[in-house]
C-alpha cells in the first residue's frame, strides 16, 4: 500500500467551460493555477439520507440527491498572483457563470469540476500572521478523475 502527503497539491481556475465534460475536454482547457495556498479542502460526493418507517418492519434507508460538496481553499493574499485574480472575478460575477477549477495531487491525479465561487473574504488576524483570503467554492457537477496515465 502507498500513500502521499498532500504537499505538491495546486488548485487552478479557467474562465472558459470546456468543450466537452470528460478529461480531454479539461485537459484541453487554460487553467492559471492559484497561488500561495496552503490548504485546498475535501471533495466528493455524499447524499441525502432519506428514510422512511413503515408500520411493520424496520426503517427503510435510501440514498437521496448527490451533493459534491465544497472548497473552500486558504491562500496568502498576492497582488500580482494570476490565478488568485482570477479567483477574485469569479468570486465577484454576478451572473451564476460556473467555472471549471482543478485539483492536482502530488501523484498528478486530477479532479476536474465546475463550480461557483460564492465569495471570497479576507483574513487580518494578528501582527504574525499573513493576509489570507478563502473563497467559497461550491462543487456544481460530478468531478472528473483524470490519472496521470490518462
Amino acid at each position: 500500500m502507498s500513500g502521499s502527503t498532500a504537499a505538491g497539491s495546486s488548485i487552478a481556475i479557467g474562465a472558459t467551460a470546456p468543450a466537452t465534460y470528460d478529461a480531454a475536454g479539461f485537459t484541453a482547457l487554460a487553467l492559471t493555477e492559484v497561488g500561495g495556498v496552503d490548504k485546498i479542502g475535501s471533495l466528493g460526493a455524499s447524499f441525502a439520507k432519506v428514510e422512511f418507517q413503515p408500520l411493520k418492519g424496520p426503517k427503510q434507508k435510501y440514498k437521496g440527491s448527490v451533493d459534491y460538496g465544497a472548497l473552500q481553499p486558504t491562500y496568502a493574499i498576492d497582488a500580482e498572483d494570476a490565478g488568485q485574480a482570477l479567483m477574485e472575478t469569479a468570486a465577484d460575477d454576478e451572473t451564476q457563470k460556473l467555472y471549471p477549477i482543478v485539483v492536482t495531487y502530488p501523484t498528478g491525479q486530477k479532479r476536474c469540476f465546475m463550480g461557483r465561487v460564492f465569495g471570497s473574504p479576507e483574513t487580518i488576524d494578528g501582527a504574525d500572521t499573513m493576509l489570507m483570503a478563502a473563497p467559497a467554492i461550491e462543487i456544481c457537477s460530478k468531478p472528473i478523475k483524470i490519472n496521470p496515465a490518462g
